[in-house]
């Protein structure tokens, strides 16, 4: 006698998880997300005893039910069993829209709460993926956009899975009716002036009742781009590695020598590699015209998003678009201790020369304060320079970028510069022969260890 076949929602489950055993749901309350954390639940009871499972509800306070929703979701994960975390958060839509920023928000909560080593789970299923192929060729993607959602996924420090991604809505809703399952319908669900609802509401009906096998074919399309995408990857990935300092910066000349469909993907996976919101088509073309291909002596700058594309001797970089000035900034500091600096710009440590005859930094005496600044005023007078200059015409030549030069740490003895890490030493804070010789290290964006 044959066995009955597996339920098609816990199979994705024991297909997709594999070996996690540390989950946390992105919980809504609605009817996706409520069969993933009951089917969960199921094979925690019967299968996977040792299972850690626990829910997200993100609080947008975009809808009058937003209070009664998170009392639903938290008698629910009563009844099942699962600890609920409720994150109540802001949507700023003035930038990309609501629908966006709300998904902003949604993801920035999750990543504030899941720990290092816990898989986040959410319950998008194939009309979910369908949906989001359209309106990607709606604006114009290409493969990397049409690739649509992927199953299994990084996100800033955690593992993204979409483990119903296979399934469609109506065997999601055979599970809640076998389970005899209750969920919310989110009222927003029904206007169609949002893009996604429009197309689930007034345009996919007809699409799925001429052709319902549809969602099926658009999937296998989105896998067929992703294929592409990371094919290429893989193609450019040593390219893309050569190309790049160790400043992250990105170098002009090479590129410019190849054709424009190679350098476009190659600049299009350096921004993906830093986290950029990746650029239209024509927003990829003026990032190669206005700002790697301006004259020399210019300083131009491309806005995408919050962040900015600046060159500097023939590499591109990318920054935040504001970095906040550190002019006023004045930081104490106990050489024989750690110094943690502002704006996670790492660390310093003062640290003894085993070479003397290395060119070396004088520990203070015992009358002079030492601090951390960030500008300096007056000439420099920098060992192995006849002449002092001021620090304005020094930073150029010493290859400091413009956007680094308020926000290089500079060390003081009272009210004389002695020092900027592996960059310079003045002649007022250098060793004299037979004196121990020091340097200031700077480590970057580690502040901890």
């Amino acid at each position: 006698m044959n066995s009955p076949a597996p339920n098609p929602v816990l199979a994705e489950l024991i297909k997709h998880i594999g070996s996690e055993r540390k989950l946390c749901v992105a919980f809504s309350g609605g009817l996706d997300s409520s069969v993933l954390l009951a089917a969960l639940v199921t094979l925690r009871d019967s299968q996977w005893p040792e299972l850690s499972l626990r829910a997200i509800h993100v609080h947008h306070g975009l809808s009058q039910f937003a209070d009664s929703w998170v009392s639903h979701c938290q008698t629910f994960c009563q009844q099942q069993g699962v600890p609920l975390e409720v994150i109540r958060v802001k949507v700023d839509s003035q930038q990309d829209g609501i629908e966006a920023a709300a998904r902003k928000a949604r993801y920035q909560a999750f990543a504030n709460s899941l720990a290092r080593d816990e898989c986040l789970l959410t319950a998008q299923h194939l009309n979910d993926q369908c949906e989001t192929f359209i309106l990607a060729l709606k604006r114009g993607s290409g493969p990397a956009g049409l690739s649509s959602m992927a199953v299994d996924g990084v996100r800033q420090h955690y593992r993204l899975l979409r483990p119903l991604l296979s399934l469609s809505r109506d065997q999601l809703e055979e599970f809640a009716s076998a389970a005899q399952l209750s969920w919310i319908e989110d009222d927003s669900n029904r206007d169609a002036r949002f893009d996604r609802n429009f197309l689930r509401l007034d345009v996919l009906p007809a699409l799925y009742q001429r052709w319902p096998h549809f969602p099926d074919a658009v999937a296998r399309s989105a896998a067929l781009c992703a294929e592409q995408e990371s094919l290429l990857d893989e193609l450019l990935a040593e390219s893309l590695q050569a190309l790049q300092s160790s400043d992250g910066g990105l170098q002009i000349e090479p590129i410019q020598a190849m054709s424009s469909p190679r350098r476009q993907a190659l600049l299009r996976r350096w921004l993906a590699q830093q986290g950029a919101k990746m650029p239209s088509r024509e927003q990829l073309q003026r990032i190669w015209d206005e700002v790697a291909m301006c004259r020399d002596d210019a300083e131009p700058q491309f806005r995408l998003n919050t962040l900015s594309i600046r060159r500097f001797r023939q590499r591109l970089y990318l920054l935040p678009a504001k970095l906040p000035s550190l002019c006023e900034v004045v930081v104490p500091w106990d050489i024989a201790n750690k110094l943690i600096l502002p704006e996670g710009l790492g660390s310093l440590t003062v640290e003894r020369l085993a070479d003397s005859s290395q060119q070396g930094l004088r520990l203070p005496a015992s009358d002079e304060v030492v601090t951390i600044r960030f500008t300096a005023q007056g000439r420099v007078e920098k060992v192995g320079r006849q002449h002092g200059r001021s620090l304005k015409k020094l930073w150029p030549e010493l290859g400091v970028a413009p956007w680094e030069r308020e926000r290089t740490p500079l060390m003081f003895y009272n009210e004389q510069l002695v020092a900027a890490p592996g960059l310079f030493i003045t002649q007022q804070g250098v060793a004299e022969q037979g004196q121990p010789h020091y340097q200031m290290v700077w480590h970057r964006g580690v502040a901890d260890g």
